[in-house]
């Protein structure tokens, strides 16, 4: 098998991204602003963030003249709760509870006191500074107001891609309260701004740019979300295994790992990252090259003697088996893979592979040689402070009933599949 060497993250740009979170870190403690961008789905924009307890009257300003997107507070759920604050509406509990990164917005609010009309910078950065002071009550804010609080979740962006999270985790790695002002950055004729004119944005008012991929990569290669719970033995047709519970301790869900030898050594060690299929991985279905490549990387990890395979629990790359079949209907009618998704009104990838680098994590194995087609798994993994220094292809021969899927997969989701 021809291995496929693939450049790790090079200490450059390791080195880069520090000096890149350094410089905002510092930024936010002297009470300035950093720019948080969704490099990942760039029709979301950037913000404009800065620290609520340490904002004053010409960030306020800036906000308002600058980025022009509404003035708002992000805060835990905990804070929020306390300070009695609710969300606008019970519809938007509907809504966004099947659309993540919708913003959690509560009421508006104002400082009871040392405000007069409420909506001048002054006034509104000293509403800013009440609602992140750990004394206020809910007895100091007036409602409705000209500040508009948002609820962060308390796990920040490894539960959930929201403005708020992000601005929450930006000021987290900062080592500061967790109660963040912020804006969303529009350009002069009122749209969001992204790309290169948001590049010059920043680069005009000297605000550092990290994008929230950085962020949640930072935290999943820094922090620990997984637990083991159990391992055993499991003798299997390819030889004894040693397989490990874990409980992803943000959901309870479980995964597993299958690994063979060990695991902590220096020598990058084999591993497969391998998503839930149960049609494939179980029933045998010849839709897909899912249960032959499970099998394939388990006879290798024997034959080598050591390595290990992640077994994620991410059904139908990660929409669900009931959704699964769904989009299998759409499949018979002709829509592609990826179309079949999106016309259901899902991702067509929407598996998350950080789940994975904690694992790995907890295995003891920072450096991996990757069994995949998929560049973007070697990209996440990389990202989330696993060192991937070698992909290995696991290339299936396509069959009649497969080769469509299979090149789908190369055409839109960019796999490397050189037999098709």
């Amino acid at each position: 098998m021809t291995h496929e060497t693939q450049t790790a993250s090079p200490d450059s740009q390791s080195v880069e991204l520090r000096a890149r979170f350094d410089r905002m870190s510092e930024s936010l403690r002297r009470g300035g602003l950093a720019i948080v961008v969704d490099r990942a789905k760039p029709q979301r924009g950037a913000i404009a963030v800065g620290s609520a307890s340490r904002t004053s009257d010409d960030i306020i300003n800036f906000l308002a003249t600058h980025a022009r997107g509404i003035t708002a507070v992000a805060m835990p759920e905990e804070r929020a709760g306390r300070l009695g604050l609710e969300l606008q509406a019970n519809a938007t509990r509907v809504r966004q509870a099947h659309h993540p990164e919708n913003e959690r917005w509560t009421v508006t609010v104002e400082a009871r006191e040392g405000v007069t009309t409420g909506i001048s910078a002054s006034d509104r950065a000293a509403t800013v500074r009440v609602l992140a002071s750990p004394q206020t009550r809910a007895v100091d804010l007036a409602t409705p107001g000209h500040v508009h609080p948002v609820i962060a979740h308390e796990n920040g962006l490894v539960q959930r891609r929201g403005w708020a999270e992000a601005a929450c985790d930006a000021l987290r790695l900062a080592g500061l309260d967790t109660v963040a002002v912020y804006s969303q950055v529009l350009n002069i004729e009122g749209e969001l701004l992204a790309g290169d004119a948001l590049a010059s944005f920043a680069q005009h008012h000297a605000l550092e740019c990290v994008s929230v991929d950085e962020l949640l990569g930072h935290r999943l290669a820094n922090e620990t979300f997984v637990q083991q719970l159990s391992q055993s033995s499991l003798p299997t047709r390819y030889g004894p295994f040693l397989v490990r519970a874990f409980s992803n301790m943000l959901n309870q869900q479980q995964h597993l790992s299958l690994s063979l030898g060990e695991t902590r050594a220096q020598e990058p060690l084999l591993v497969r990252v391998h998503s839930e299929c149960l049609t494939g991985d179980v029933f045998g279905s010849l839709r897909c090259d899912c249960g032959a490549q499970l099998d394939e990387s388990l006879r290798r990890i024997a034959e080598l003697g050591r390595g290990a395979v992640i077994y994620l629990r991410q059904e139908g790359r990660g929409i669900g088996l009931l959704d699964k079949i769904r989009a299998y209907h759409l499949q018979d009618e002709g829509r592609d893979t990826v179309q079949a998704n999106i016309e259901l009104g899902l991702p067509a990838d929407g598996r998350d592979f950080g789940l994975a680098a904690q694992i790995l994590h907890v295995l003891g194995a920072r450096r991996v040689r990757l069994m995949t087609n998929n560049p973007g798994k070697v990209a996440a993994l990389t990202r989330y402070g696993i060192e991937v220094v070698a992909r290995e292809p696991l290339e299936i021969q396509p069959t009649d009933t497969n080769r469509d899927y299979l090149s789908t997969k190369k055409q839109k989701l960019g796999h490397m599949l050189d037999e098709v």
